[in-house]
């Protein structure tokens, strides 16, 4: 490898394999991305919404060797994943169950090239967000890091994750699903896809997740960020200097914000400029 490529064991996720005749027809139907035209060695960013379209959960398809699929999900919340999964399994010949294949992640501060061997899958949102493995092994020089090095890179990169939407609070393209590969809006059906198609069809996002920055530590999860007296949006997570939040964009963008009385901004990442212009100088 001609740069140096770090390694980090992702404990926070854990996967759910899928088998079964219907296996393909099933996910189809359920989440928020297309599964029938993926290919072995591909893996896929969607989510599980619920009824009214809100996340409930993120997740990665990805085909297993010996058929079928893992679900790359929370580790904290695949039990309950797999309980709603079974709820809607209904009469479909589909097979469900944890499995403890690890997960692991290569990345670098810029591109990192494809590592050899198998079980290495391109991350299907950011080629900066590098390779993700399952039961893969790792290439000999690649550094040891840990997973507060992954979340440092994304938020970095201004790619939010679970930390940020949690369970049933924002629709998904306010967390950028519809920008980071997450929503094929051509598949058909899906559980919440009207209210989904529908935000896409007027055009219009009022709040995104967008990277604020800052000198010293990152205000508590739930601040609001302020645009002199209105409200602008909420810090979701963050480290020293960086935080993610939910911003109004009519309120945000080139907006002089505080939160707490401290002068913050708002930074649109490249990959998100064409979605969210920023105000001329």
């Amino acid at each position: 490898m001609s740069q140096s490529v770090s390694i980090a064991h992702l404990n926070s996720r854990a996967l759910i394999a899928v088998g079964g005749p219907d296996w393909r027809n099933f996910l189809q139907g359920l989440i928020t991305q297309d599964v029938e035209t993926m290919a072995p060695g591909e893996a896929r960013f969607g989510a599980l919404l619920t009824p009214q379209g809100r996340l409930l959960y993120d997740l990665f398809v990805v085909e297993r060797p010996e058929g079928g699929a893992w679900l790359d999900v929370e580790a904290a919340r695949r039990d309950a994943i797999l309980q709603r999964l079974m709820i809607y399994r209904l009469r479909a010949k589909v097979e469900l169950a944890a499995d403890d294949t690890p997960v692991s992640v290569l990345f670098s501060d810029g591109f990192a090239p494809k590592p050899e061997g198998q079980g290495w899958v391109a991350d299907p949102r950011l080629p900066d967000l590098g390779w993700r493995g399952y039961g893969a092994e790792p290439p000999t020089d690649a550094v040891p890091a840990d997973e507060a090095a992954r979340e440092a890179q994304k938020l970095w990169l201004g790619v939010p994750g679970p930390a940020d939407w949690g369970s049933e609070k924002v629709y998904p393209i306010e967390a950028n699903f519809d920008l980071l590969n997450g929503i094929d809006f051509h598949k058909g059906c899906f559980v919440g896809q009207e209210t989904t198609s529908r935000m896409k069809r007027r055009g219009v996002i009022k709040s995104r997740m967008l990277p604020l920055v800052f000198d010293g530590p990152s205000p508590a999860p739930g601040s609001e960020v302020l645009a002199g007296d209105l409200r602008a949006g909420e810090v979701l997570s963050g480290a020293s200097g960086r935080a993610m939040a939910l911003v109004r964009l009519d309120r945000a963008i080139g907006a002089a914000l505080t939160v707490d009385g401290r002068p913050v901004r708002v930074e649109v990442p490249a990959w998100m400029a064409d979605a969210v212009a920023e105000p001329a100088a």
